[in-house]
């Protein structure tokens, strides 16, 4: 026997004791949206890496990826600005609809812990701006997603973009992460059955 969608709800509240919406066994959640340009962002004071791809139903295309250089004689305050400034033009070119990080990991120098985290800033205000939503995957995880190893070596990653964007070169290491970052963020979201990458 057919029912209505109304006489359906109805009977869920009843079910439920109708003080509570009942969950349904399965909702896609915010991080699952349509996503079709991605941005990631491996952020560093010398060398933020960048890289972005557009989904398609084939296989991922690279739309750009590069470096912001900063040469060690700038102070650090100069190399924000650069950072920012990059990001931001990235961002109004190529117009991305999600932006992904590697997520918060604990360096035993707190030095060096303090300037990435001053570059992430920059790099992740830039977005913000933008009104992009900005989420953030473990390395590990990034790896494993690649590679299919979660303690896979750098050169072994960059090769594995290489081949999973069809370039005819290995991209540089920086921007090689941040390539990885998003296409472990698609691969991610295309999975419904677990959890969605953390969002910032």
């Amino acid at each position: 026997m057919a029912i209505t969608v109304k006489q359906y709800e109805e009977l869920q509240k009843r079910v439920s004791g109708g003080n509570r919406k009942p969950a349904p066994a399965f909702l896609a959640p915010a991080a699952r949206a349509n996503f079709d340009t991605i941005l990631g962002i491996d952020p560093s004071l010398r060398g933020t890496g960048y890289g972005i791809i557009r989904l398609a139903r084939a296989a991922p295309t690279l739309l750009a990826h590069g470096t912001v250089i900063c040469p060690s004689v700038w102070e650090r305050s100069r190399c924000l600005a650069q950072i920012a400034q990059n990001i931001r033009s990235v961002l109004k070119q190529h117009q991305p609809q999600a932006c992904v990080v590697e997520g918060l990991f604990y360096a035993q120098n707190l030095q060096t812990a303090l300037i990435m985290g001053e570059a992430r800033g920059a790099a992740l205000a830039a977005v913000a701006e933008a009104g992009v939503p900005i989420y953030e995957i473990a390395a590990r995880k990034v790896k494993q997603a690649i590679v299919g190893y979660g303690a896979a070596q750098k050169t072994a990653v960059a090769r594995m973009v290489q081949r999973m964007l069809q370039l005819n070169e290995v991209p540089e290491p920086d921007a090689a992460d941040a390539l990885a970052l998003a296409l472990a963020f698609a691969h991610e979201t295309r999975r419904p059955w677990l959890s969605a990458p953390k969002q910032v």
